[in-house]
């Protein structure tokens, strides 16, 4: 196992009568969910049928205010990373590829990771989609109202671990176009 997340987007969401007609890869996250996964699926967060895996352990949220919500979080963090050209790259490609790859939604592929927590992964996926994304939104919205310094500063001493992704057209698991 790869042990990464992965994200998706698509102009359905997964059912039970199947899986998207056309899947568009965003990126992909070794040995985590990281906060940029966590914002994109954060609003309109439904648990949907995996389109990789048989149990329903699948996220899905509204792309339009996920990725803007990502993209104010990044302009905040940015504020006390002027100078690091390394961020404005990772911003910079991440915001080409949002845009490249807009659709209706994103999905959220977690399954290598909650397979290495404890409890079952349908249960873990259920925490991470009704108490940690819910979280993460609230802390991202406290800071981007000016609200959170602390916490936007910690992310900011991190930023590679929250948004340093690997963003393609081609993940391990990709779909046929």
């Amino acid at each position: 196992m790869a042990n990464r997340s992965y994200l998706y987007s698509a102009d359905s969401m997964p059912d039970e009568a199947g899986i998207p007609q056309r899947i568009r890869c965003i990126s992909e996250h070794k040995r985590d969910v990281p906060l940029a996964h966590q914002l994109l699926v954060g609003r309109g967060t439904a648990i949907v049928p995996s389109m990789i895996w048989n149990p329903p352990i699948g996220i899905a949220g509204d792309y339009a205010d996920g990725a803007s919500l990502l993209l104010e979080l990044l302009r905040e963090v940015g504020k006390g990373l002027e100078d690091d050209a390394e961020f404005a790259a990772c911003v910079a490609r991440t915001t080409a590829h949002l845009e490249k790859q807009r659709a209706q939604y994103f999905v959220l592929e977690t399954g290598e990771i909650v397979s290495m927590w404890s409890g079952e992964p349908a249960e873990s996926v259920r925490r991470l989609a009704t108490e940690d994304v819910p979280a993460a939104v609230a802390r991202a919205e406290a800071a981007i109202a000016g609200r959170n310094e602390d916490w936007l500063a910690s992310v900011r001493a991190d930023w590679q671990k929250h948004f340093a992704s690997f963003y393609s057209d081609a993940l391990y698991f990709s779909f046929p176009a």
